[in-house]
């Protein structure tokens, strides 16, 4: 059904948010939890909620909260160990089918999609019908998972309409109606303006969007620069952020694990660290590339130290991360209970082929050095790895490394390198 020129948009975003994404799944594929309080957490050891069903938020149970908390406000909430490779295959069939609406697409996480239909009103008829369109394709793909959609003349705009109508909503919102459609609505609502903006902007006497766009825009530019221009924008519905159908390189690679309660232990922080350091060094290797700078974090109940170290370019070391590591608990550490470490590779560039210089079958060749035996005895390790699962081979200090399995990162997309999740 073409669209008429009297109703065609200037410019059409709509935004998909699948609703309670992980605890939909388990209760689509488990019939037993249907209409139940469930909570997903990271394993049957996890104990903060990943998210939580729709049964279970209606009894106060928010995702991020810890278990026992839930239980409080729900004694009858069921816990699930989340199963990360069965959500990234269903948002991977959802994503692909929302191609046959428009090629123009983002994916923005493994639960959330914008589409930039302006150019398909022709084709397809009106932005509302083609966000109709849009939930039949997921629920096609996904076997009747909710999703909340929203649809605008900007991204920020369709976001903030998908989360006004849950589950299962859908809000519509015309290019010339949104300036006036903001007006009133909490300035919190834009995506970006967090606790600490709004503290700023709350001291101005900023509560909604409409006082948000009434304040002069040099006053966020003089303490936001760029982002401040942008949010004023945005709260009048005139942001111009475009649809990126294009995925970048990674600018940053990093694993981190939360301890368990209370470790002073400096054997059992050296495991996670010298296990986090292992994992962003094969993730690298896996996808041929380098690092220049390393980044090693440690967050303490109150506080934190880090530093950042630079390391040579070349075949990724996990061994060599993980000295930096300990530099770092030698000159910072002083005996405080760590709640959560961190390893993240910085400066990334691609290894321009070096790992294929060594192939297996040079082993044992004259002329070998430590650093090409190094190389391909990790490269082997990989393989081994790739094809058994994730450290089937490990140092021996990885004998007591957490337990807890890998989750879906936020970056995560449904090709390339950020599709990946360890098993």
């Amino acid at each position: 059904m073409p669209t008429s020129p009297t109703n065609y948009w200037p410019r059409a975003i709509i935004h998909i948010d699948m609703n309670a994404f992980f605890a939909a799944v388990e209760q689509r594929d488990f019939p037993e939890l249907r209409d139940r309080p469930i909570g997903v957490t990271n394993g049957e050891a996890g104990t903060t909620l990943i998210t939580c069903s729709y049964e279970a938020r209606a009894f106060g149970v928010k995702t991020g909260m810890r278990l026992y908390e839930a239980r409080r406000l729900c004694p009858d909430i069921v816990q699930r160990p989340a199963r990360p490779r069965v959500y990234a295959a269903v948002s991977t069939r959802i994503m692909r089918a929302l191609v046959d609406l428009s090629p123009d697409i983002e994916v923005f996480s493994v639960d959330e999609a914008f589409i930039d239909v302006t150019h398909c009103q022709r084709l397809h008829g009106s932005p509302p019908h083609m966000a109709h369109m849009a939930r039949a394709l997921v629920q096609r793909a996904s076997n009747g998972l909710p999703c909340s959609i929203g649809v605008a003349g900007t991204k920020l705009s369709a976001k903030v309409a998908s989360e006004l109508k849950k589950p299962n909503g859908l809000t519509v919102v015309p290019p010339w109606e949104t300036r006036a459609w903001l007006h009133d609505l909490p300035m919190e609502k834009i995506c970006g303006i967090g606790p600490h903006i709004a503290e700023f902007l709350t001291r101005l006497g900023a509560r909604t969007c409409g006082d948000v766009a009434a304040l002069p825009l040099n006053v966020l530019v003089r303490r936001y620069g760029v982002v401040g221009k942008h949010l004023w924008l945005a709260c009048q519905g005139l942001d111009t952020d475009p649809v990126v159908t294009e995925v970048g390189s990674p600018k940053s690679v990093g694993h981190g694990k939360v301890l368990p309660p209370r470790t002073t232990a400096r054997r059992t922080i050296e495991t996670y660290l010298r296990h986090m350091s292992e994992k962003v060094a094969a993730r690298l290797r896996r996808y041929g590339l380098q690092t220049g700078r390393l980044y090693v974090g440690l967050r303490y109940t109150q506080g934190y130290a880090e530093a950042a170290f630079e390391v040579p370019y070349g075949p990724p070391d996990g061994k060599r991360f993980f000295e930096c590591a300990r530099r770092l608990l030698d000159g910072q550490w002083q005996g405080q209970a760590v709640t959560q470490v961190q390893v993240t590779a910085t400066h990334i560039k691609d290894l321009n082929g070096q790992l294929d210089l060594f192939p297996a079958d040079a082993a044992g060749s004259p002329g070998d050095s430590a650093e090409l035996r190094r190389v391909r005895r990790a490269l082997a390790i990989d393989r081994i790895n790739a094809r058994f699962g994730e450290f089937t081979l490990a140092p021996a200090e990885l004998l007591g490394r957490s337990a807890m399995p890998n989750v879906i990162a936020p970056a995560w997309r449904p090709d390339g390198m950020r599709q990946h999740i360890p098993d």
